[in-house]
């Protein structure tokens, strides 16, 4: 098993499609966004989540669906850019998710 893991398995939220809480509380669309299926090594967009909820949202700010957080501060999402970026710094980190890196290997 990879240690890549998707949002929906770091967070174990069960939103996923066939998730526990997915009749619940609505399925998650992040699995299902197929065009980002592979970048930063995930299944859809279970490791750029940040890209679907930036998509949805009309008023620019990235928060996430769960949590209500904002995308940088997330820990899945640092973790992501660590893992994809060995010299990714927090500094780094930009407010605007259009600056935020996505990885395609």
């Amino acid at each position: 098993m990879s240690d890549k893991l998707n949002c929906w398995e770091f967070r174990n939220c069960g939103m996923e499609p066939g998730g526990i809480f997915a009749r619940v509380r609505e399925e998650c669309p992040v699995p299902r966004m197929m065009k980002y299926d592979g970048v930063n090594g995930g299944v859809g967009a279970g490791r750029a989540c940040w890209t679907v909820t930036a998509s949805e949202l009309k008023n620019g700010s990235v928060v996430c669906r769960r949590s209500g957080r904002l995308c940088i501060n997330c820990e899945f999402y640092l973790r992501v850019q660590r893992e994809m970026d060995p010299d990714f710094a927090l500094g780094e980190v930009d407010e605007s998710i259009s600056r935020h890196k996505i990885f395609t290997s």
